[in-house]
């Protein structure tokens, strides 16, 4: 049967988070007899609980009339609002709550849904429409890329361009490779990026809406990780604090990540209305929306002073952890000097020891013998070759147990 699938969905990879579960699981049994059971520090899943309002909250709601019916596919005006507030807050900007927000299932459906609806497939590469992706990036976007039909082109992100590329630049380099500028449909950037942990500018993200608009493109801003800073950290800006960005750019946002909801499946986009505009319609064909519950709860932490502190509080988790990994890595002999670590985000972004020669050769060696989850940088792009991502998600004892580990088992930067 396999044959009567599209071209697109048969080239498509098994996305590398799991395949690397898939792998831990099968090592498991062997890893735990040997003292070594599995730590992951692969996927980008906080593992606290959520905010106690928003469990109290679906209790509640759960049990209320009218909450287990279909609900409005681009979000109840209840959520919408709640939305148009918080972005308010953010940006100074008014959001028009029916046109220019859409409620999504977590921001990847969302993300992957506007990456379709903007590619007309087809089949020779030379004839794709091209969307614009970081390299290092989210796993995802290449893939949500081919299975449209479409085509990916990474932009290098490097510590020579402080990970601010110069778009213009790539757009030559593009030309250069022998495509069509004229091809390109959008541009996708992701601050504080994953895997990096890398924050822009202001002045960037202006350069980024000059770029669009020049080039009567798309820009795609996927603020996942927004709020994921940490104290005394340069502010993560929303690309909505440019001014005249809602007439080339969208926003994805999400509660998985400051508020540990990643199972709960909701985020939001806005911004330009008929893109917004055009992605609800998508998805009034192909869902049917998100559990009146959720969306109530969720409207309720958004705007909280619980959430807030929420927030704060996870934030100085993950630099404690951070701590603890830097100077255990340094111990281990690493660069962490040079590196500078990231002040945003749950993920350190290192080089693999000299004496490997893939990631996925390191990140192995780590796994097998030490039961340590890493991914390999090699998933992010083709820039990320060389170096690893470990989410620092686990516990601090975990962390402590990683380093105490590596030490142990000889996994020295040599």
């Amino acid at each position: 049967m396999k044959e009567l699938f599209n071209d697109y969905v048969q080239s498509l990879e098994t996305y590398i988070m799991i395949q690397i579960k898939m792998e831990t699981a099968r090592l498991a049994p062997e890893l735990t007899a040997k003292n070594r059971a599995p730590i992951s520090l692969a996927m980008g899943a906080p593992v606290e609980k959520p905010p106690q309002l928003v469990t109290d909250k679906i209790r509640e709601y759960a049990l209320a009339d009218g909450m287990h019916t279909y609900t409005i596919v681009k979000g109840e005006s209840y959520l919408l609002e709640s939305i148009a507030q918080n972005m308010k807050k953010r940006t100074g900007v008014d959001f028009d709550s029916k046109s220019e927000i859409c409620a999504l299932i977590g921001s990847k459906e969302g993300i992957a849904n506007l990456i379709r609806a903007l590619i007309n497939p087809k089949k020779e590469m030379k004839d794709r429409d091209i969307i614009l992706i970081p390299d290092p990036g989210y796993a995802s976007y290449k893939e949500m890329v081919k299975v449209s039909g479409g085509m990916s082109y990474g932009i290098p992100l490097t510590p020579e361009n402080n990970y601010m590329p110069d778009l213009d630049e790539a757009m030559n380099n593009l030309e250069k490779d022998g495509y069509d500028k004229n091809k390109v449909k959008a541009l996708i950037i992701n601050y504080p990026n994953n895997p990096l942990g890398a924050i822009c500018t202001k002045e960037y993200l202006q350069k980024t809406v000059d770029f669009c608009k020049k080039h009567k493109i798309l820009l795609i801003s996927d603020a996942a990780y927004i709020d994921l800073t940490f104290e005394g950290a340069p502010k993560a800006h929303s690309v909505f604090e440019i001014e005249g960005a809602k007439d080339v750019a969208v926003e994805f946002f999400s509660f998985s990540k400051p508020y540990s909801m990643t199972g709960w499946r909701i985020g939001w986009v806005c911004g330009n209305a008929d893109a917004v505009g055009i992605l609800g319609k998508l998805k009034s064909t192909i869902d049917t929306g998100i559990y009146k519950p959720i969306q109530k709860a969720a409207a309720d932490i958004l705007n909280s002073q619980e959430g807030d502190k929420y927030i704060v509080e996870a934030n100085h988790r993950f630099e404690r952890k951070q701590k603890i990994v830097v100077d255990g890595f340094k111990e281990l002999g690493w660069p962490m000097d040079k590196i500078n670590p990231p002040r945003a985000t749950f993920y350190l972004w290192l080089p693999i020891p000299p004496k490997y020669k893939t990631s996925k050769e390191f990140t192995d060696a780590v796994l097998h013998k030490s039961g340590i989850v890493l991914v390999p940088g090699n998933g992010f792009g083709n820039n990320g070759e060389g170096w690893f991502r470990m989410s620092i998600v686990a516990s601090e004892d975990d962390m402590k147990e990683v380093i105490r580990r590596l030490k142990e088992d000889g996994f020295y930067f040599e």
